[in-house]
């Protein structure tokens, strides 16, 4: 984790990424920040890309960058080709539905109350291992940090 962008808030981190590897040997890569280029047409640029030894998909959900002001794009490949699909308006979003009935009327349909103290456990053991980055980065030698 770091704080690259926002110096007047030292105790925000807006950049982190991990690397985990599974039990069976997979690995994955995980990335969040706060930075938004200016002549972004959109306010963040959620992704997600898989890979696989078949190919890969990649999730494009508030952007397609330089070409259109849209949301939900999907790309892939794989044996057959290069794929894509705009999938805006062809798919909901069932899980925030279901989280506020959950927190209604005290149901587990969304998530279960195990699982959200799982990821909220895993999300403060990562945080303990963190290496904050900026710490390291200000340690460079002839390194400043660049005022905007």
């Amino acid at each position: 984790m770091a704080n690259y962008g926002n110096p007047d808030y030292p105790e925000l981190e807006d950049f982190g990424d991990a690397t985990l590897t599974g039990d069976e040997g997979t690995t994955g890569y995980f990335r969040v920040d706060w930075f938004t280029p200016q002549g972004l047409g959109t306010w963040g640029d959620g992704r997600t890309i898989i890979m696989g030894t078949e190919g890969y998909i990649e999730l494009r959900k508030y952007t397609d960058l330089a070409r259109a002001n849209s949301t939900d794009h999907v790309y892939w490949a794989d044996r057959e080709g290069e794929h894509y699909e705009h999938l805006a308006g062809k798919v909901g979003f069932p899980f925030f539905g279901e989280l506020i009935l959950d927190c209604l009327n005290r149901t587990e349909h969304a998530m279960t109350q195990k699982h959200a103290f799982l990821a909220a456990e895993l999300c403060l053991k990562a945080q303990e291992q963190a290496v904050n980055l900026t710490l390291e980065w200000l340690r460079w030698p002839n390194q400043q940090r660049k005022e905007e």
